[in-house]
């Protein structure tokens, strides 16, 4: 048994302006744009949803996943740039070298994310969505790795990386040193069993090392657990 990635949820002051900035940078048409609920169809062979809803909650703090967007060639990557701070992000400094070529921004609400400069190797053979870094120790990408069924494509130097067996993006996981945590995750997944039985699903996710979690939430078709590192996930209903 597995679960599958749904989609990837992103928490905004404003679903749709946020949705229509990606889409742009990302090239895609943007889904259901409504006020609370908008979504982006999927962009390579992954095959989740980036879905944004409303919150309320203020960023604190930089996120714990960012996009690594991939480059095919420089003109590539500057123009992605380009097209990104024309349409509302701006350049952020995480104390980057000067030699480093990727692009650090921020798009319209502060969320962070990397152009990547072509020829990085790490991406090749990746989607548009190279690969979502995040900050996580080493047992992140075993957990994972085993939620999904996705193998270990990196691990070294406390240093992990996934990617789904068809291709596409990769999650990858940097070690420690961890950033603080500053508050609810703007990021979060959104996974369902491939068995079709949640309760099962959610058992073995406990007997991998995750948790479940009391946000409060009313009872519906979705379990809030949190990953080994403490991380909020969602496990729905089959679909």
């Amino acid at each position: 048994m597995t679960v599958e990635i749904i989609s990837l949820h992103v928490d905004a002051h404003d679903p749709v302006a946020l949705a229509h900035f990606w889409a742009g940078v990302l090239g895609l048409e943007v889904l259901g744009d409504t006020a609370d609920d908008v979504a982006l169809p999927p962009g390579d062979e992954t095959g989740f949803v980036i879905r944004f809803g409303r919150t309320e909650i203020a960023k604190k703090g930089p996120n714990q996943m960012h996009f690594d967007l991939s480059s095919g060639t420089p003109q590539e990557q500057a123009a992605t740039v380009e097209r990104a701070l024309a349409t509302g992000a701006s350049h952020l400094d995480v104390g980057q070298l000067p030699e480093e070529e990727h692009v650090v921004l921020a798009d319209p609400e502060g969320n962070e994310f990397c152009v990547v400069e072509a020829g990085n190797g790490f991406l090749e053979g990746t989607g548009r969505i190279g690969c979502l870094s995040s900050d996580g120790t080493r047992r992140l990408g075993h957990f994972w790795s085993s939620a999904l069924g996705w193998p270990l494509v990196w691990d070294q130097d406390e240093e992990t990386a996934i990617q789904s067996p068809q291709g596409g993006t990769k999650i990858s996981w940097g070690g420690p040193p961890l950033a603080p945590r500053s508050g609810t995750e703007r990021l979060h997944w959104h996974v369902a069993p491939r068995s079709g039985n949640q309760q099962a699903e959610v058992v073995r996710l406990l007997s991998l090392g995750a948790t479940r979690l009391d946000l409060g939430q009313a009872a519906g078709d979705w379990v809030v657990m949190a990953d080994p590192d403490g991380n909020e996930f969602c496990v729905l209903a089959a679909r």
